[in-house]
């Protein structure tokens, strides 16, 4: 599908989202790149809210970049199907072998802010993320792994102690819409 349809299609959960939407769709009418890292500026990411069946827990990784504990995902990297990215970066960040979508809708639409930091031995210079991202779920007990490159833990919080993990202080923001979508809609 066409991404501008795609997020032209979501409908907002709140103020935010309704301007990040706004924003993301000019942003795609301004540039010709916004699926590479190849546009600095800013580019697509998809990321997986994963919870357990009983909607007690979320499976969350320590990212070694930003030191903290956070959501599963990545950038798309040319690829415009989100949710086959969402599943796919959380398979590998966590070990888990079947991840399934509550729904095949994005659920989550936010623009965050990434500072400068070194990736690999090279400097990646301050850029927005597009963040497009997908409630899951997993099986608790399934077995888990790192990815080490990436993250350097990997475990299962419950879901009242999400937020406080994270010391990401923009995306507390958004793990709390998660959970909120969670205990509305998908409980």
């Amino acid at each position: 599908m066409n991404i501008k349809n795609l997020i032209s299609k979501y409908k907002p959960y709140n103020d935010q989202e309704e301007k990040d939407k706004e924003t993301i769709l000019k942003w795609i009418d301004s540039f010709d790149d916004v699926l590479t890292r190849n546009n600095e500026f800013a580019h697509f990411t998809s990321s997986a809210f994963i919870v357990n069946k009983e909607r007690t827990k979320a499976l969350m990784i320590y990212h070694n970049i930003y030191d903290s504990w956070a959501w599963t995902g990545g950038h798309v990297d040319g690829e415009s199907n989100f949710l086959s990215v969402a599943i796919k970066e959380a398979k590998e960040e966590t070990g888990i072998k079947k991840i399934t979508p509550l729904t095949k809708e994005i659920e989550l639409l936010d623009i965050h802010a990434i500072s400068g930091h070194i990736k690999k031995g090279k400097w990646v210079s301050p850029h927005l993320h597009l963040s497009v991202a997908y409630l899951c779920e997993a099986n608790d007990r399934e077995i888990v792994g790192i990815k080490e490159d990436e993250n350097s833990a990997v475990k299962w919080i419950s879901l009242d102690e999400v937020v406080a993990s994270s010391k990401e202080l923009q995306l507390r923001a958004i793990y709390q819409k998660a959970i909120d979508k969670i205990r509305e809609n998908h409980s």
